[in-house]
């Protein structure tokens, strides 16, 4: 079973017919899988792709070089561009990376300590979450946090999002 708060989030994408889709580092597909798990997978997940090392990121995403070495694979500059890239390979209307740290040996800092994630999350008409947390505990309870968090911030962003209508969107 998906945690409660993707669950949740599931119900109120498939109520307003959006389509979700994700870039996963750190959680590498685990985000993805929960949302396989709910009764509206079939309605609104689209895929995801795990682009766990730096060169991923670089080669797939077209994240510059220059951008991950200023600013490391795991920030919150180069998660937002793997979320604004997402529709290369998606048509969808959510688009959610996610990158961060959950062990040591990584671009960990004073500022930037293991447990850091980075969640971006954008939806159309220029609606978008970039959150920055800090979570504690094992890989695992890290990754599980990040996933609970995410879903918290989908359903904030998505009960308050009108879906254009077809006059609306023939405008754009």
């Amino acid at each position: 079973m998906p945690v409660e708060e993707i669950m949740i989030c599931s119900k109120h994408i498939a109520d307003k017919n959006l389509k979700i889709a994700f870039a996963e580092s750190a959680s590498a597909g685990w985000m993805a899988s929960e949302f396989a798990l709910t009764p509206y997978s079939g309605d609104i997940l689209l895929g995801g792709i795990v682009c766990y090392d730096a060169c991923t990121k670089e080669e797939l995403f077209e994240v510059p070089k220059k951008v991950i070495d200023k600013y490391t694979p795991e920030s919150a500059e180069v998660t937002r561009l793997l979320a604004e890239k997402l529709d290369k390979f998606f048509k969808c209307d959510i688009a959610v990376a996610v990158t961060g740290l959950t062990t040591p040996g990584g671009s960990e800092t004073p500022d930037k300590p293991v447990g850091t994630m980075f969640i971006h999350i954008l939806l159309p008409a220029g609606k978008y979450c970039a959150h920055r947390e800090v979570f504690e505990g094992t890989q695992k309870e890290i990754i599980g946090q990040a996933i609970q968090r995410t879903g918290q911030l989908l359903t904030e962003l998505v009960e308050n999002y009108e879906v254009p209508q077809m006059a609306e969107l023939k405008k754009l």
